[in-house]
């Protein structure tokens, strides 16, 4: 089975018909208990098990449920994805037990699926709700956050505690399996950043055509030494008219060589023309993780009105 997904939405709801969640900033899994052992696969449906073996205890809880959730590592109390990105993609038990010891991860539980061999999903979200309160799932390593009436109260306090955002679920919505609904909505707390293109990567795709169109820049941020950081890939924002203009502009800056002061990544620097550090362009982030990387970056639209130079001036200005 396949999570239920949120539709993006530019703020939550009003109105009694809906509740509101923190929007927590982890991977989704289902936790699948059943007869004294625990499965847990990812929203792709791959067995992620052995990666966080802190939710093995789960089987000691009930004989029979199914569990939406989000796992997250705190950091100071925060949830961090850079953090949990070292646990999420370990396949050797062994090494997940030592990372667990390290950098905990906890299963943030929001929904209940099935319960002792029942099938809950065509239930409304109230009556799963009561359910799952009703188990008292209270573990080291999982917990059942509250849920909240208001929600451009918690879209504000959520942005003043630097959470991601907000999830909005209808109080009568059934569990649509691998679906995404207009019964959840999910609104995030996203920044922007001016940067300044380094690089360019045509679009992929059959045909001599897509080497001629912008599949994705390459940008950075200032280092505070006069250089450059560079700081990821951009390729959301960049289909039609607005990919055509900037591939037009920063092709007149086309340059051997990287303009980053630290490595880029093989990963991204295959394929990749590099350019000048001329084009400021700004981008829509959900955060800038501790090692300077854009996480989901959008592009906005370049910065006409911004020059490198200024960028640097606003760095060595703190």
């Amino acid at each position: 089975m396949r999570p239920m997904l949120a539709t993006a939405a530019e703020a939550p709801p009003r109105g009694d018909a809906w509740v509101h969640e923190v929007k927590w900033d982890g991977m989704r899994v289902l936790a699948d208990v059943r007869s004294g052992s625990v499965t847990v696969t990812s929203r792709t449906e791959r067995d992620v098990t052995a990666a966080f073996p802190e939710l093995d205890a789960l089987a000691g809880t009930y004989d029979d449920l199914l569990l939406d959730g989000e796992v997250v590592a705190l950091d100071e109390g925060l949830p961090s994805f850079h953090a949990l990105t070292e646990r999420m993609h370990v396949t050797k038990r062994a090494q997940a037990e030592r990372l667990a010891r390290s950098r905990p991860v906890t299963l943030m539980v929001f929904d209940l699926l099935r319960l002792f061999g029942q099938d809950l999903t065509g239930q409304p979200w109230s009556a799963r709700r009561r359910l799952l309160e009703e188990l008292e799932l209270d573990g080291r390593a999982w917990r059942v956050p509250e849920v909240h009436d208001d929600g451009a109260v918690l879209l504000r306090v959520t942005g003043e505690q630097g959470l991601e955002g907000v999830v909005s679920k209808r109080r009568d919505a059934r569990y649509l399996p691998g679906r995404r609904s207009p019964d959840w909505r999910k609104v995030a707390h996203r920044r922007t950043y001016s940067v300044v293109v380094g690089g360019w990567r045509p679009e992929v795709g059959s045909g001599a055509s897509s080497a001629d169109r912008l599949g994705a820049v390459l940008v950075g941020l200032p280092d505070g030494e006069g250089g450059w950081r560079y700081a990821g890939r951009v390729g959301s924002g960049l289909a039609g008219s607005a990919g055509e203009a900037l591939l037009r502009r920063v092709r007149r800056h086309e340059c051997d060589a990287p303009p980053f002061a630290d490595e880029v990544p093989r990963i991204d620097a295959s394929g990749t023309t590099w350019v000048e550090p001329a084009v400021v362009v700004e981008v829509r982030t959900l955060q800038l993780t501790p090692d300077h990387r854009l996480r989901q970056p959008t592009f906005l639209g370049v910065r006409a009105d911004l020059t490198p130079d200024e960028l640097q001036e606003v760095e060595e200005g703190g």
